[in-house]
């Protein structure tokens, strides 16, 4: 999904980068550290602020965007932040919320959530997410935590995928 979101944000005339954390690179399951996480992803903002340009807006999915967003909340240079699926807390630990450093994100967010998502429930993302003054929230009608409808819902996935990339592109354009 990553890769599909980079290439429409892409041929919306965005620069853009993408990339594996080190576990993903060596074929394992469980993710890195969280230093070691933190540690590739400053890696790669500081590639693209190099290499590719001084104005970066930093992105991830799930996990990536929780570690996109510990880095701006520590002072990590960028324009924005969008987050896809934020996962408010981990996999059936509901009462474990990872929100504290979300105030300290000092640029504009676009957060995409699904209305379905089991890692930030509508009543948890309404309490500690949307009411934050520099969140703008988009929420994906019946898209779950990986961004998958029903087909009761009468959308298909493709659908929300060209929604997100759409989303997006508009909030960047605004932006910068």
């Amino acid at each position: 999904m990553i890769v599909a979101i980079r290439d429409g944000l892409a041929a919306a005339g965005f620069p853009t980068l993408t990339f594996n954390y080190p576990y993903t690179e060596s074929g394992r399951r469980a993710p890195d550290s969280p230093k070691r996480l933190l540690s590739c992803h400053r890696a790669a903002a500081e590639w693209f602020r190099t290499e590719v340009s001084p104005l970066m807006v930093m992105a991830g999915r799930s996990m990536g965007g929780r570690i996109a967003s510990l880095l701006a909340a520590e002072g990590e240079a960028c324009e924005g932040l969008i987050l896809f699926s934020y996962p408010l807390h981990p996999a059936g630990r509901p009462e474990k919320l990872r929100k504290d450093h979300l105030t300290d994100i000092p640029v504009p967010v676009l957060s995409i959530v699904g209305t379905r998502d089991a890692l930030a429930t509508a009543e948890q993302y309404d309490r500690w997410v949307r009411p934050l003054p520099n969140v703008t929230t988009f929420d994906s009608e019946d898209a779950d935590h990986a961004m998958r409808v029903r087909k009761a819902s009468g959308r298909t996935n493709e659908h929300v995928l060209e929604e997100m990339i759409e989303v997006a592109a508009g909030w960047l354009h605004r932006l910068l």
